[in-house]
């Protein structure tokens, strides 16, 4: 089977299954453009920034109808996140793969574990006041938007955590993160595209693989999953890949 398609069907079981956690996926888009032998930098970070937005922002379209998302809460998080992603582009040439691969990995493990720990714990009740909200979340954006743009990952699977720490439910907070993983993505896409870094046949391909795993994938998580179940499936599915991705560095 032709490399750019097997690639792509890969990418839209993945975008299946990250657009029910409110992710854009690009923490697994990378490590799985890196395995099929792309170069990390010049394309799997630009891609995997790019699907990261088609992904969220495909299923972003369909919380919003369900009225899953608070617009408003996510205002800060989107300025913030914006404005840091194309700084964190600019930065990545003079970072060591091995160094980038092992900051993703740390990333992902701190994430998921912070899942696996909450998913038995009862739905948040209680909201933190708004104006706290936005002070933290504009001041978290900086960074996570930092990173975003550096590592190449949108930045939802720290979004998420956050977002339900202030008392947001579990499918609240993957359906706002998917709205403001599409700003964080797509500029910190632009910043990479800026430096000449692209693969226009790999990322056609992929657009309609996302697109497509993305909507089914948003519609499941409305209808059929639990909240637990995100959590747990989150989890596993982070430290699982934050192992595989950065085995080979440690291995020898």
């Amino acid at each position: 089977m032709n490399l750019l398609v097997l690639t792509g069907l890969v990418i839209g079981v993945l975008a299946f299954i990250f657009s029910m956690l409110g992710l854009g996926g690009a923490m697994v888009y990378i490590p799985a453009f890196t395995w099929f032998g792309f170069d990390m930098k010049t394309v799997a970070i630009p891609t995997g920034l790019l699907l990261n937005g088609v992904t969220a922002l495909s299923a972003a379209t369909y919380y919003l109808r369900a009225n899953m998302v608070d617009i408003r809460g996510s205002v800060p998080l989107i300025v913030t996140s914006l404005i840091a992603a194309p700084i964190g582009a600019q930065v990545t040439p003079y970072v060591s793969t091995d160094a980038l691969k092992v900051l993703f990995a740390i990333a992902m493990v701190l994430s998921g574990a912070k899942m696996l720990l909450s998913s038995g714990k009862p739905e948040p009740t209680a909201l933190m006041p708004f104006r706290k909200r936005a002070i933290l979340t504009g001041v978290a954006g900086l960074g996570i938007g930092f990173l975003a743009g550096l590592l190449g990952i949108g930045g939802g699977f720290l979004f998420v955590p956050m977002l339900i720490a202030m008392g947001y439910p579990t499918k609240q907070a993957a359906a706002t993160s998917s709205f403001v993983v599409i700003f964080s993505s797509f500029s910190g896409f632009a910043g990479h595209v800026a430096q000449g870094n692209y693969n226009w046949w790999l990322m056609g391909i992929c657009l309609v693989a996302v697109i497509i795993g993305s909507q089914i994938g948003a519609k499941v998580m409305n209808e059929k999953m639990k909240a637990r179940w995100i959590k747990r499936l989150f989890g596993v599915l982070l430290i699982g890949v934050a192992i595989k991705f950065v085995w080979p560095i440690f291995s020898h």
